[in-house]
């Protein structure tokens, strides 16, 4: 099936798409389908595990991660909540970089197949095919989706890169942007760079198949394991969304941390 770039999804929608069981059928073939400048899954399945009893929120994990993309003025692709704007629990701040759900609303609306998940659990955007009709971010219950109403600032860095869904660079007007799980530092063998940032050691990021997860401090521990003794936790896990994100909940700074195995 061929692709439907942003004046051919318009002039689609003028005359009609037909019935809404035809119109979901494209937009699942256009989301199964590859997607130019995005390389490939390759054989993982990446999860991250934020220990919210270690978070102090600093912001470095924000401030390294829009460094590193060269995120437009207004977004924060992981944003730090006080504790008194989540209801995380008592001296707790609260992390939020897109879940990658693994049932994910925002790319189950996207009339195009922009919105994507690849099979290591990454949800992508190719913002070659989105048209700007922001039913992503109504969809999306985490608000980890942020819209270009106007043209960004460039650098000539940026602006020398050719375009790639792994980075979304170079920005531009009318298109949606989120976290990305650092695709390309993955591939690497790099963490992403909001984990390498925390100097707290908080955020921890692995290969689910692997069963291992890491952070800054060279910590390692099973998944599994980590999730399971430290009564890991998914945002909003009752709407259904599959995030592969989880969260191990604040604990009482007088006591010790439990044993993570």
């Amino acid at each position: 099936m061929g692709r439907i770039g942003r004046r051919g999804f318009l002039g689609l929608t003028g005359a009609g798409l037909g019935s809404v069981a035809s119109a979901a059928a494209a937009r699942g073939a256009l989301a199964a389908g590859p997607h130019p400048g995005d390389p490939g899954a390759g054989n993982h399945h990446w999860v991250m595990v934020i220990d919210l009893a270690r978070c102090d929120g600093c912001g470095d994990c924000t401030e390294a991660c829009s460094a590193m993309h060269l995120v437009p003025a207004g977004q924060e692709w992981i944003k730090v909540y006080p504790a008194h704007e989540r209801g995380s629990g008592p001296g707790a701040f609260f992390p939020r970089p897109c879940m990658q759900c693994d049932n994910p609303p925002c790319v189950n609306v996207c009339p195009v197949g922009a919105s994507y998940k690849r099979g290591d659990g990454i949800v992508l955007i190719d913002q070659d095919l989105c048209i700007g009709c922001r039913f992503c971010m109504a969809a999306c219950p985490y608000a980890a989706r942020y819209f270009n109403w106007s043209e960004p600032a460039h650098t000539a860095q940026e602006l020398a890169q050719p375009y790639s869904v792994e980075t979304n660079l170079p920005h531009r007007r009318g298109v949606v942007e989120k976290c990305l799980f650092c695709p390309a530092m993955t591939r690497q063998g790099q963490l992403p760079a909001c984990v390498s940032a925390c100097e707290m050691g908080a955020l921890f990021f692995g290969d689910e198949h692997d069963d291992a997860v890491t952070n800054s401090l060279g910590e390692t521990y099973r998944f599994s394991e980590l999730v399971q003794r430290g009564a890991g936790h998914r945002h909003l896990e009752d709407l259904g969304t599959e995030p592969r994100v989880w969260y191990l909940p604040p604990r009482d700074p007088s006591t010790a941390p439990p044993d993570y195995g």
